[in-house]
C-alpha cells in the first residue's frame, strides 16, 4: 500500500538530535547577546562592514554623502508636510465658506420651527 511507504509517518531515531550549527549540539545555551544579533559578534560584525562597503561604495558612485543624503530626506519629509498642511489650509477655507451659508440656514429653520 502507498501509506505504507510514506517516510514522514515513520519516526526515525535522529529525530530529537540539533541540526549541524546549533550550539546545543555542542552543550552550549545561546547567550542573549547572540540571540539579539542573530549570530556570534564577530560574525555579525563581518557581515555589516562587508554591506557597509558595498553601500558605501554605491553612495561614492551616486555622488551622495550621508550629510547630503540627510538634507534630501529632510527636504522630502518637509515638502510632503507642507502639502498635508496646505490641504487642511484649503479644506478649513471650505468649511468656512460652506459655514456662511449653512449655519444662518439651520438657525432660520430652526427659528421657523419653534414657532410651530
Amino acid at each position: 500500500m502507498i501509506g505504507d511507504q510514506d517516510r514522514r509517518s515513520r519516526a526515525t531515531p535522529y529525530q530529537d538530535l540539533p541540526e549541524v550549527g546549533d550550539p546545543r549540539a555542542y552543550g552550549q545555551q545561546r547567550s542573549g547577546l547572540r540571540r539579539f544579533l542573530g549570530g556570534s559578534p564577530l560574525a555579525v560584525f563581518v557581515k555589516l562592514l562587508f554591506l557597509s562597503v558595498l553601500v558605501g561604495a554605491a553612495m561614492a558612485m551616486l555622488g551622495l554623502t550621508p550629510g547630503l543624503l540627510f538634507w534630501r530626506l529632510y527636504d522630502a519629509g518637509r515638502a510632503l508636510i507642507d502639502l498635508g498642511l496646505e490641504t487642511f489650509h484649503d479644506f478649513g477655507r471650505w468649511i468656512l465658506a460652506g459655514a456662511v451659508v449653512v449655519v444662518p440656514l439651520w438657525l432660520l429653520s430652526r427659528f421657523l420651527a419653534m414657532g410651530k
